[in-house]
């Protein structure tokens, strides 16, 4: 099943957490903080969204970087996605 978003949104997919600390402290599942490194999956087609124009600037395959609480999380055939504006990115990691 794929997923396409609408207007100004992108679907992107978390990356896998620091397993441990930079000083070499093994963290439980519990401990981790939610990624805020992502890769894009799917891009909208942009277009006027709130009486604006919006143009879309990030590409699948981009890794960005998310406000910590933003978008919404969803579950599809086992994976989890979070669906955001592109507003909602902060950077794309080059």
């Amino acid at each position: 099943m794929n997923i396409k978003p609408l207007a100004d949104n992108v679907v992107i997919k978390a990356t896998e957490a620091e397993e441990t600390t930079k000083s070499g402290i093994v963290l439980t599942s519990t401990a981790k903080e939610k990624p805020q490194i992502a890769e894009v999956v799917a891009v909208g087609p942009g277009g006027l969204v709130d009486g604006k124009e919006v143009k879309m600037t990030v590409n699948v395959g981009d890794k960005v970087i998310i406000a910590k609480y933003s978008g919404t999380e969803i579950k599809l055939d086992g994976e989890e996605y979070t669906i955001l504006r592109q507003s909602d990115i902060l950077a794309i990691v080059e």
